[in-house]
């Protein structure tokens, strides 16, 4: 039997959606084979016994590509389009308001509730000059938040690096301020 594959070439074919479901199976899973299996039926859209006819080489070949893929670390996109619609990062993180924080907080560290996290972030532009746009206000709502399962998987992971070195810096920071006190308080 011959059937066309098609292999994504970047994180930006994948939707966080594919990327969740792979997850969670991943996270009850240990078998490689079996994950090998659901990676290429989830990213590449091939029913699992079709997977399982194609050759162990070709599997191995995609696991490979889609594997080196999902470790890439992308820069922060402040801006993508989705089903015709432009989206923004939030402009000012400063500005955030607590009911933003709060939801923020709550779900970026968990990839079943990312979707939830990046409606926070990401917003319709509502006006846009240059480099210079504004963004709808935030309105949580169960609708936006599963629209967001369809976004790229390069902008959440570009997003979630970005937040991951943030929070580094502001911990060598922090610790160098430590480090400045505690000698100036000795020395004093």
């Amino acid at each position: 039997m011959k059937f066309d594959i098609e292999i994504p070439d970047s994180l930006d074919e994948i939707t966080l959606e594919q990327y969740q479901k792979f997850l969670k199976i991943q996270d009850n899973n240990d078998d490689e084979k079996f994950l090998s299996v659901k990676m290429v039926e989830i990213f590449c859209g091939i029913r699992a016994d079709h997977v399982l006819m194609m050759r162990a080489t070709d599997i191995k070949s995609v696991v490979q590509i889609l594997s080196e893929m999902l470790n890439d670390k992308p820069k922060l996109k402040t801006m993508f389009k989705m089903k015709g619609e432009q989206y923004g990062f939030l402009p000012k993180l400063d500005d955030m308001s607590f009911g933003e924080y709060i939801d923020l907080d709550t779900f970026i560290g968990d990839w079943q509730n990312m979707h939830r996290a990046m409606a926070v972030l990401y917003r319709p532009v509502n006006f846009r000059k240059k480099e210079r746009y504004t963004i709808a206000d935030y309105s949580p709502s169960d609708e936006i938040s599963h629209l967001m399962k369809e976004m790229p998987l390069n902008v959440v992971m570009g997003c979630t690096v970005f937040f991951y070195r943030l929070g580094m810096e502001l911990s060598k920071a922090t610790l160098t301020y430590i480090r400045k006190t505690v000698k100036k308080d000795t020395t004093s």
